[in-house]
């Protein structure tokens, strides 16, 4: 099998740590994919330091992009927009719109990244808004349900919550090969009198429409257990509905773990199904699932975590990725073509 070169432009000073996880996960993206090529982008003298302490500069595979501004996590979007053209972040959404980068990768200030995306690269034809999405754990650990708008639009009409939907379908099937994905709407009950005007709305359209395997409304308590492929909502509800998720896994592990020092029996059970615990718990473990795609526009965006690790930061690089060798806005582009005209 013929490999494909890549090509990724990294924002190396983006997120809470900045170098001290992007550049690692960039090392070791570079050693285990033969075809990446990364462009770093960022304080010129902390890279070169970092890898050459690491015998990884000059390397073959990676160019540096030198800026001059960093993208900070506090900065308004507005203020990034204006005031922020010659940052890590800026310049790695330069590179993806000349066409020398393929997707990028950054851990920084979602807003900014938002606007500063939306301005450089634009929406494909059809797109309203671009969303955030990602591939959240299921019962299936072979699967995976794709859930978007996670906090990049906090109001969505039933206009873009129906393009949100067709956007997320194309992610399940190229993403994890699902043919005919289960697409839901999530609302505070199943029943079609249920919820919002613009969500019952949005439910007309998809129902409408044949080339979307539209299953109904979904609840919460359902995120998780392959009911539906694809979960769609604005991004305010996105956004609470995962860190909610997220905060209870912690709290369950973090208690278990509490548990298991206090009690003399408990230890014991705890040594003899540690392989189990942590095979249960890997799953819902958030580094192992980093890397929300921004899509709907012109080029691979993804967003990483701004707490994440180097093993999470190495994941969403990992996800840009298969979203270059899937060809994912070529195909969400294709079925927007094919689909919005069922409307």
């Amino acid at each position: 099998m013929t490999l494909i070169n890549l090509t990724i432009a990294l924002d190396v000073m983006g997120g809470d740590q900045g170098p001290h996880v992007t550049l690692p996960a960039a090392m070791l993206a570079i050693e285990n994919f033969p075809n990446l090529h990364l462009l770093l982008c960022g304080d010129e003298s902390v890279i070169v330091e970092e890898l050459s302490k690491n015998k990884f500069y000059p390397h073959p595979r990676i160019t540096l992009f030198p800026t001059t501004q960093v993208v900070e996590m506090d900065d308004k979007p507005i203020f990034a927009l204006r005031n922020k053209k010659q940052s890590s972040m800026r310049k790695t959404l330069d590179l993806v719109h000349d066409g020398q980068a393929q997707a990028c990768v950054s851990a920084g200030n979602t807003g900014a990244l938002f606007s500063m995306a939306h301005f450089v690269l634009k929406t494909l034809p059809g797109v309203e808004r671009p969303a955030l999405i990602s591939a959240l754990p299921s019962n299936k650990p072979d699967q995976h349900v794709f859930m978007l708008d996670l906090g990049a639009n906090v109001f969505c009409d039933s206009s873009v919550l129906y393009q949100f939907a067709i956007m997320g379908s194309v992610m399940a099937k190229e993403v994890d090969g699902i043919e005919n994905p289960k697409v839901a709407l999530l609302n505070m009950g199943e029943e079609d009198n249920k919820g919002s005007d613009h969500i019952k709305q949005a439910a007309s359209y998809l129902q409408a429409n044949d080339d979307i395997n539209y299953i109904g409304f979904i609840e919460g308590n359902d995120i998780f257990t392959n009911k539906a492929d694809v979960i769609v909502c604005d991004g305010f509800v996105g956004n609470v509905a995962l860190k909610t998720c997220e905060g209870v896994a912690r709290m369950v592990y973090t208690q278990l773990q509490e548990i298991i020092k206090k009690h003399f029996l408990a230890k014991i059970m705890g040594k003899l199904l540690s392989r189990t615990l942590k095979k249960l718990f890997k799953p819902m473990n958030p580094d192992q699932y980093n890397g929300a795609s921004l899509i709907g526009l012109r080029g691979i965006v993804v967003k990483s975590h701004g707490n994440a690790n180097i093993t999470a930061f190495y994941t969403a690089i990992i996800e840009a990725i298969t979203e270059i060798e899937r060809q994912v806005p070529t195909k969400i582009k294709d079925k927007l073509e094919h689909t919005l005209c069922h409307k």
